[in-house]
Order: structure tokens, then sequence, then C-alpha cells
């Protein structure tokens, strides 16, 4: 009876395990490079919310001159921390340079952050994109 149990437990615990993965919450986290062009650009602008490192990818908000909104991708937080940010440390209001690849579709404003550049001080989060 313990042996058929214990079986049935393992088999509902590996079809969660399944289901799980297989989730779309689990393939929308990650932010792969695939939906980005490939050649590099550059928007700068005025941060509308501090850096986070909560989530899969530390980002922020910055509005460009052109009342664009965009959203700014880094790293994983392990990786922006290695760069040399911090949670929290742009506060917004902050001007930066923002160096990377945008998102392929051009009504989408995101970039997948390369290279950041605050305060006089470059962080390149993705050093082995450049």
């Amino acid at each position: 009876m313990l042996e058929r149990t214990l079986r049935r437990g393992a088999f509902v615990g590996g079809l969660l395990l399944l289901a799980l993965l297989g989730s779309p919450l689990t393939s929308s986290a990650h932010h792969g490079w695939g939906g980005y062009v490939d050649q590099l650009s550059e928007i700068s602008g005025t941060v509308e919310s501090p850096l986070s490192l909560a989530g899969p990818h530390a980002s922020l908000k910055v509005k460009t001159a052109d009342g664009n909104m965009w959203n700014v991708l880094l790293a994983p937080p392990a990786g922006t921390e290695r760069a040399g940010l911090k949670d929290g440390m742009i506060p917004a209001g902050a001007t930066v340079v923002v160096h990377g690849q945008r998102s392929r579709d051009p009504k989408t404003f995101e970039i997948k952050t390369t290279r950041l550049t605050w305060n006089g001080k470059i962080y390149n989060v993705y050093p082995d994109r450049e």
C-alpha cells in the first residue's frame, strides 16, 4: 500500500513539474535575444522608474525626447550587479544613454541593453555582445 502511494505521489509530482515547465508563464519570463534586431541602437532619455533588479531581468523605464516610453531590459539581476549596478541605484529623473538591441516590432519601445551610461560611468551589462 505504501509503495503504491509513493508511486502515485511521484507521478503527480512529475505531471505538475511538466505542466509548470511548459506553461506560458515560464516561457514569457525569459527575454532571449530572438525578439530583438541584430544591429545595435542607442537611446537617451530620462528615467521614469528607477532601476529594479526584481524579476528575471533588471529593468527601468526611460522617456526619450520624442515622448516615447521605453522598457529598458538589462541582464538578469546577478549579471546586472556584476556590471556594477544595484537595485534603485539609478533614480527617477536621471539621464541615461542606453546602447543595445531594440525590439523587432517597431511599435514596441523595448531595448535589450548591452551597455548603459549614467552619471559619466559606463556599465557593460553584456560585455560579450558589444
